[in-house]
């Protein structure tokens, strides 16, 4: 399938640049697979089309403050990305994106205030470095103190506003830390929802995949078979992959909140041929003609023009319909993105 059938035009208007003043406030979009039926509601009402029995199934992961604003050596400013550390006790190893006018030099030193520098000691490609740092007392101590949540780019951001997305740009049940992008999916929970949900007999269990850049890195192929999809790292307990059994065995629907869940899913299901409990890193890049093996249904927000999210949705609801759906969210004027509404596809 060529990538021009997964664009469309979407006013800037309809980006999102806070998350709603409630997070059940967010509309909700239903889609009924079977029908084409499109229904028009709120997230607080998710139980309406939801019944005793089915599974929601969510992402733990937790962002962390991965975004460092700093200076070169040179005084030129520079932005890090971190993006995964390196598993040594006695350093501060890390890989990372560095943005700056001019590439940073393997033995160069960046600075980020006074009791934190980093020193590049590897060029590894794709604006991507190996770090070093050095730092006063704990590293996640410090960066709690310098970072900021790493949001995405069309989300316009003051320093002033970092305290908002700190608590907002997370899900109520982060557990474990490691995201640098949050599963926006989820944030439309509260603990007052899902147990009023669990009140109905709709359950809910965890796994973890911690998003890295593979989610958002965008289709450069024409075709979109052609894509291959970076590794990010995740795991699934014995008693999940039980109650997801369970769920499928007496006939009931697994949810998948947000495409980290159902790709996490999916690829436990390919590799092993049944979900069991299982962690190692996963690759898996859906699109339509693959086949859903574990996903019932799937909550989902509104993605972004040509990416692998709204590929991924496109693959379980189908092409037609999904445009159909997005074109009437225009017209209603839904707020798209990562802090946006959400859509229910049955």
């Amino acid at each position: 399938m060529n990538l021009d059938e997964f664009h469309y035009e979407l006013p800037e208007s309809l980006i999102a640049a806070f998350p709603s003043g409630e997070r059940t406030a967010s509309r909700l979009l239903v889609v009924r697979r079977a029908t084409g039926e499109i229904i028009h509601s709120v997230f607080a009402e998710l139980g309406n089309f939801l019944a005793a029995g089915d599974l929601l199934v969510l992402n733990d992961t937790k962002v962390f403050p991965a975004r460092l604003l700093g200076v070169k050596d040179s005084g030129g400013k520079v932005e890090v990305l971190l993006i995964e550390r390196f598993p040594d006790d006695g350093r501060s190893l890390w890989i990372a994106m560095v943005d700056a006018a001019k590439k940073p030099q393997v033995g160069s030193t960046l600075r980020f205030g006074a009791a934190m520098t980093a020193e590049v000691i590897g060029d590894l490609g794709r604006g991507r470095y190996g770090l070093e740092f050095h730092h006063d007392g704990d590293f996640d101590e410090q960066l709690e103190a310098l970072g900021e949540p790493p949001l995405p780019p069309y989300v316009r951001r003051t320093r002033d506003s970092a305290s908002l997305d700190r608590e907002r740009y997370q899900t109520v049940y982060a557990a474990k830390r490691g995201a640098i992008a949050a599963p926006t999916a989820g944030f439309h929970f509260t603990p007052e929802l899902l147990a009023g949900l669990g009140a109905q007999g709709i359950d809910h269990t965890l796994l973890t995949l911690h998003v890295g850049p593979g989610t958002f890195q965008p289709v450069r192929v024409t075709e979109i078979e052609d894509h291959r999809m970076e590794g990010e790292r995740y795991s699934l307990g014995a008693a999940s992959a039980d109650k997801i059994n369970r769920t499928k065995q007496a006939g009931h629907r697994v949810v998948a909140v947000g495409s980290t869940s159902t790709r996490t899913l999916e690829w436990v299901a390919l590799q092993k041929g049944a979900v069991t409990a299982d962690d190692g890193i996963a690759r898996l890049y859906m699109h339509p003609g693959d086949k859903f093996r574990v996903l019932d249904a799937l909550i989902t927000n509104f993605h972004l023009p040509g990416s692998t999210p709204l590929i991924l949705v496109a693959a379980f609801a189908g092409l037609d319909l999904v445009k159909r759906a997005y074109q009437e969210a225009i017209e209603r004027q839904y707020r798209f993105y990562s802090y946006g509404d959400a859509m229910l596809v049955l």
